[in-house]
């Protein structure tokens, strides 16, 4: 299997960022996630290079919803990076990481009012998601005293090659507006007191392996903006979403680069914004791009079983990494311990958790397992901790970083104790 360059074996041991896997597991127990910092911070610095080289007003939008660690939005912060937030959570995570309101985009499509009120006090931008949420919107910052700052986010009704659960520039989407009502809706908001149009939005999908949907979108973008501009609005920002994917299988997935997006982007936008005579800043929001394959995930097995197939029982199921169940996703796995094992025997991994659905991976070719072994599951930093959960009463599992010879947690692990820390009893049950 290739490996990214911050793994290695040594030893037959897997090590991440030169740290023994093995090591961590037996220092902080398993499961256990572990991520490598100094990955992130290349794969930002490469991301923003790409771009930047190629125009100067570039400014990078964390997609918070891959990774919320406070630790790694620090680190995300320290580099200069802002934030795409989809909940008033997600917004104040950012704010506490360092990143300043004015490189924040409240996104999404159902947002409450009070969701709205705390963007508008906090000065954030909102990406408006329809003429409802406009005027909502107008009323909240009329009461506040304020101005909100808005895009609206467009739906150019793309299709595009990834999970329908995660392609969300179609045109059957729930997110936005469709693109041929974009510039009646900037019209729109115009005429409100509280509203000032300044930026226009949009996101095709997760996930994306292809760099000319990329392209597509973009074309979209520039000629919407043309238009606007026509109309008087003065565009600051044009967001053009994330969605750059990554190779989960290693060896045979396409694997495109920044540079390669940067490539097939750029010269759309640059002639763009040429025709139509405006200079805004370029905003992307890249999330599984920048952590994905950061962090691994430790689960140690709990026993091996031979029925219709050999099954690997581990300590980590989908309470802890969703992606597997909810989108039949591919992840590499690693025997950490056994790394440079002949890979002689097919098992199927499988978590602890009361679903038959509960499979980490599938049929995958490992070294003879016996209980106790120690299991890599690869790629887990974007949407893994993000999306776990307690189900069966199972407390979530600690982070680590990992920083040059460095190591520490930056999430503890869950106790029992926190299954019952929010719950109250009724006054019927005294």
């Amino acid at each position: 299997m290739k490996l990214p360059s911050h793994l290695t074996i040594q030893n037959g041991h897997l090590h991440i960022a030169g740290h023994d896997c093995v090591s961590l597991a037996e220092t902080y127990g398993t499961p256990l996630y572990v991520t490598s910092e100094d990955r992130i911070r290349d794969r930002f610095r490469n991301y923003h290079q790409a771009l930047s080289s190629r125009y100067s007003q570039i400014q990078v939008l964390f997609a918070a919803k891959a990774n919320g660690n406070l630790a790694i939005m620090r680190v995300l912060a320290q580099l200069g990076a802002g934030a795409d937030v989809f909940s008033s959570g997600e917004l104040l995570l950012a704010l506490e990481a360092g990143m300043p309101a004015k490189k924040l985009l409240y996104n999404g499509s159902s947002k409450t009012k009070n969701d709205l009120a705390l963007a508008v006090q906090h000065g954030v931008k909102i990406s408006v998601d329809s003429l409802d949420e406009l005027h909502q919107l107008d009323g909240v910052a009329r009461k506040a005293g304020k101005i909100a700052e808005i895009s609206f986010r467009v739906n150019p009704a793309l299709e595009v090659p990834t999970h329908p659960k995660i392609a969300t520039g179609l045109a059957t989407s729930k997110f936005g507006i469709p693109y041929d009502r974009i510039p009646a809706a900037y019209k729109e908001a115009l005429s409100c007191k509280n509203v000032k149009p300044v930026g226009i939005h949009c996101h095709i999908g997760s996930q994306i392996l292809e760099v000319e949907p990329f392209a597509r979108a973009a074309e979209v973008m520039v000629r919407i903006a043309c238009e606007l501009s026509g109309l008087g609005v003065n565009l600051e920002f044009l967001d053009l979403g994330g969605g750059l994917g990554i190779p989960y299988h290693h060896d045979s997935d396409p694997a495109p680069t920044p540079e390669d997006y940067a490539n097939a982007v750029m010269p759309v936008f640059l002639a763009g914004i040429k025709a139509a005579g405006i200079t805004p800043e370029l905003w992307i929001e890249p999330g599984r791009f920048l952590v994905a394959d950061s962090t691994l995930l430790l689960t140690r097995v709990n026993s091996v079983k031979s029925a219709h197939k050999r099954f690997a029982n581990v300590d980590a199921g989908f309470n802890l990494l969703i992606r597997p169940a909810m989108y039949d996703a591919y992840h590499e796995v690693i025997v950490a311990n056994h790394a440079d094992a002949p890979l002689i025997t097919e098992y199927t991994v499988t978590g602890p958790i009361c679903e038959t659905g509960d499979i980490l991976a599938a049929d995958r070719k490992l070294p003879e397992l016996a209980s106790g072994d120690l299991i890599a599951v690869l790629d887990a930093g974007a949407y893994g901790y993000a999306m776990s959960s307690q189900y069966n009463g199972r407390p979530r599992c600690p982070e680590v970083l990992v920083h040059g010879n460095e190591v520490a947690l930056m999430r503890r692990g869950e106790t029992l104790a926190d299954l019952t820390c929010s719950m109250v009893r009724p006054p019927w049950q005294q």
